[in-house]
């Protein structure tokens, strides 16, 4: 998109069989407007054309071409090179999208392997517009606002989850439960790895350490509020780090307080066979006092089946009594 209007922008997507041509390259740049190039999965032969009719420097096309970079700007002559990330689709691995951008007055390149629901939004409201785009800058910080803000429905997605989590543990912890924090934990692990870095690059945009090419003084403010949505960001990621540690530990708790109560049941019962296994074992021995005298049906019931009845439910009484069979 440029000064001649939305037709200048050029959208290249392999699975839409729709590729960089370089006489189109050419025309664009030949028409000296401004206009955004954006590059869906790209291949050599596209970064061969960049190279080729840019002019790029060859660190920035290294970089373009190695994605799992940390958020970075590298100054060049004419342009920047900006690595920023955004959240992709929910069926994507990581749940990251990584875009580089090759930024200068004249033109904003975008390339990303990963499908950017924001961009391929952003792209469409653009295409809508019949009128060319007067702050190059704006549009920057348009596309990077857009990849920023995808965050917000992930965490919001995120904390859902965490609430129905609690209320399941508290319910009946499993194992199930013990796998979902670690798979949320994983996320927020990958979130903030790049959410701290892309917070502290857009802090020296915001206090004019860093500056893009034809960026004013209004456009600043707009970047500053990139900023500031990270560090809300940031914010939300920890808290839910927090919370799913708390979760665990809930978790564990609730596990740990189910073994101490199997083991106090088995410890009822081993205290309660304990003077049974005594009796039994003493009336067995073959004193011969015992054998000449211990002898009928009254001795049975007494000494066999009464006395260890009686040790029985005395046990069991004093249990009660402490407490231990109520709790």
């Amino acid at each position: 998109m440029g000064s001649q209007g939305p037709e200048n922008l050029v959208h290249c997507n392999p699975t839409h069989e729709l590729h960089l041509e370089r006489d189109r390259v050419k025309e664009l740049l030949d028409a000296g407007t401004f206009f955004w190039l954006d590059v869906h999965d790209p291949e050599k032969a596209d970064l061969e054309i960049l190279r080729d009719e840019f002019a790029f420097h060859p660190l920035s096309l290294e970089d373009s071409w190695r994605f799992g970079q940390r958020p970075k700007i590298d100054d060049y002559d004419g342009y920047v090179f900006l690595v920023v990330f955004g959240a992709s689709d929910e069926g994507d691995d990581d749940g990251l999208v990584e875009v580089h951008c090759f930024y200068s007055e004249k033109y904003l390149v975008t390339l990303h392997k990963d499908a950017a629901p924001t961009i391929d939004e952003l792209r469409e409201r653009y295409k809508k517009r019949d009128a060319p785009v007067d702050d190059p800058a704006r549009l920057l910080h348009t596309v990077v606002d857009g990849l920023v803000d995808g965050f917000f429905p992930r965490l919001n997605a995120v904390d859902d989850r965490i609430d129905l989590l609690e209320e399941g543990i508290f319910r009946s912890a499993s194992e199930d439960d013990l796998q979902a924090i670690f798979s949320m934990k994983r996320d927020l692990v990958a979130m903030r790895k790049v959410i701290a870095p892309q917070r502290d690059l857009f802090a020296s945009v915001a206090a004019g350490v860093v500056e893009f090419p034809g960026m004013t003084d209004d456009d600043q403010r707009y970047f500053r509020d990139v900023y500031d949505h990270l560090i809300r960001i940031g914010d939300l990621v920890d808290t839910y780090r927090d919370l799913l540690t708390g979760s665990m530990d809930v978790y564990l708790s609730i596990v740990s307080n189910r073994l101490n109560s199997v083991m106090k049941q088995l410890a009822i019962i081993a205290t309660v066979f304990l003077p049974l296994t005594f009796l039994t074992g003493f009336f067995g021995q073959n004193f011969g006092w015992m054998v000449l005298h211990v002898t009928g049906v009254g001795h049975f019931l007494v000494f066999g089946l009464g006395l260890d009845l009686a040790v029985a439910i005395g046990v069991l009484a004093m249990f009660k009594r402490w407490g231990w069979l109520s709790r």
